[in-house]
């Protein structure tokens, strides 16, 4: 049994909203979270973690994130996986969806293969929940860092086989053949994505309303952007009720159009990732991303043309920015980092809140949310 005590926690208010809570303890027994209980209550036998006033907070959730720490989910290699995962916890992340990237499809199988197989046997880490396919089904002329030779045409035959991992496919909605393939992913409970893609503004809003495609991947980037005449799929990003992901880390989006999101959306359907490569934890220098090799200098990392190859930031760093740059309470931030992404991939009910019943996955930070502490499954995370 596990105690945490003296904590700003942040829980969900009356309205679901979250909101600090800074009485009572937070009590887990075993895997789950069994609720707060009044210090004084805080059973013997239990290990006590006083968290000396810092926040405490549902673990985060990464959805889209190719690598850490050196590794990449194309290695297609188990130890890699975990190695990631290890990362991922010291930076608060408790669950995260691997990220494919457009390659040859065999390549794209392998790594989906190696995901299955690390799901079923992982331990230590932050858990695995999934994959995230970033193309091949994505625009040539939005392909960004991907490989252009090995796009593709959506074909769900193709997917069938990886129901069971895959819980994100981005894509780009005007390279459809026809209405099915999203209507596929949607009976498999697999969400579909905007981006990568030329599409224009109605084009991308009759994706939402019509197909169902209630997400979009990494705003304002590998997608037509937003003009008073031409609204983009940047503007259907805006102007629906879409969930976003967006990397905040002032690379890939700047400070005013972190703000522009957060006042568009009104705080919500908003989810922060980091798309950060192998390269992110391990500094200045060359790199490689599909195949290509990437350069990393500081926040920035870019192919040798100078476009730019996903990041090299971390989650906490991720919360951090947004919070400074949005001046949004804490708690709603928090948000975008644990509800809104469980709710989007229908895992509320088990994980991405503080409540009882749910799965005792918790990170402890402080002002600069720097990761003192992350529990996963009830267990401290020690490494």
């Amino acid at each position: 049994m596990l105690a945490i005590k003296n904590g700003r926690f942040i829980v969900p208010g009356a309205q679901g909203n979250f909101v600090f809570r800074t009485d009572g303890a937070l009590l887990c027994d075993g895997e789950k979270i069994q609720g707060f209980v009044p210090v004084q209550d805080i059973p013997e036998a239990a290990e006590v973690i006083d968290a000396q006033g810092q926040y405490v907070a549902p673990g985060f959730i990464n959805v889209h994130i190719h690598g850490c720490a050196g590794y990449d989910t194309m290695d297609a290699d188990m130890d890699g996986l975990v190695q990631m995962a290890k990362m991922q916890a010291k930076t608060g992340v408790t669950g995260f969806l691997p990220t494919t990237m457009t390659c040859k499809w065999y390549q794209v199988e392998d790594a989906l293969l190696t995901l299955r197989e690390t799901m079923r046997s992982q331990t230590g880490g932050a858990r695995i929940l999934g994959a995230h396919m970033e193309g091949p089904f994505i625009s040539p002329a939005k392909k960004g860092a991907q490989a252009e030779e090995n796009i593709r045409q959506a074909d769900y035959k193709l997917v069938k086989p990886w129901e069971d991992i895959v819980k994100i496919i981005t894509l780009a909605p005007e390279e459809l053949p026809d209405n099915t393939f999203a209507a596929k992913c949607r009976q498999a409970g697999i969400i579909v994505s905007i981006g990568h893609t030329a599409a224009d503004y109605d084009t991308a809003v009759k994706a939402v309303k019509e197909q169902g495609i209630h997400h979009f991947t990494h705003v304002y980037n590998a997608m037509t952007g937003f003009t008073h005449r031409s609204p983009g799929v940047v503007g259907a990003a805006l102007d629906t009720d879409a969930a976003c992901e967006i990397i905040a880390d002032n690379v890939h989006s700047h400070p005013m159009a972190q703000r522009l999101l957060y006042r568009a959306k009104g705080g919500h359907n908003i989810v922060l990732i980091t798309d950060s490569l192998r390269a992110c934890g391990l500094g200045d220098g060359p790199s490689e991303l599909g195949g290509q090799e990437v350069f990393v200098k500081g926040e920035l990392a870019t192919l040798k043309d100078g476009t730019i190859a996903g990041s090299v930031a971390t989650m906490n760093r991720c919360v951090k920015i947004f919070w400074e740059n949005t001046g949004a309470q804490l708690p709603q931030i928090i948000e975008m980092v644990t509800k809104t992404p469980a709710q989007d991939l229908s895992l509320y009910e088990e994980i991405g809140s503080l409540e009882s019943g749910k799965r005792a996955d918790i990170v402890i930070f402080d002002e600069d949310v720097q990761v003192k502490q992350t529990i996963i499954g009830g267990r401290l995370f020690r490494g």
